[in-house]
């Protein structure tokens, strides 16, 4: 699946990404348009400032699975244990939550469709 792979929503090639998700100073720098098929990767000004609704839902799915792991491996500990997780989880995780939510924002609301002829044609 290209959303999961993080890849042009019209060819499935190019990626939306300039910089690996572990390079924590450019994890989140975008090409300007897609270099595989042109296809421009912010459809509008200001664009990915939806996403962050999508952060938040991630962000919540993050402190629930979290909460709850600590709550059943731990056997119920102090408060502060339930914070350091959740808090550390959350940071470690920012920049797929970041890059996924961006990824599904232009999928969902960038009126982009699967193009198969943009692909590029060179398959083995």
């Amino acid at each position: 699946m290209a959303a999961v792979a993080q890849r042009c929503p019209r060819c499935h090639e190019g990626p939306l990404f300039t910089h690996s998700a572990l390079n924590l100073t450019k994890f989140a720098d975008m090409p300007e348009a897609c270099p595989v098929c042109g296809q421009a990767y912010e459809p509008e000004p200001g664009f990915y400032w939806g996403a962050m609704y999508i952060s938040f839902a991630f962000s919540t799915g993050i402190m629930l699975v979290v909460g709850f792991a600590v709550y059943f491996l731990l056997n119920d500990p102090a408060t502060w244990v339930y914070i350091v997780s959740v808090a550390v989880a959350s940071l470690l995780l920012t920049p797929l939550s970041l890059r996924y939510s961006r990824t599904l924002m232009l999928y969902w609301f960038g009126g982009v469709h699967y193009d198969p002829s943009r692909a590029r044609t060179i398959r083995s």
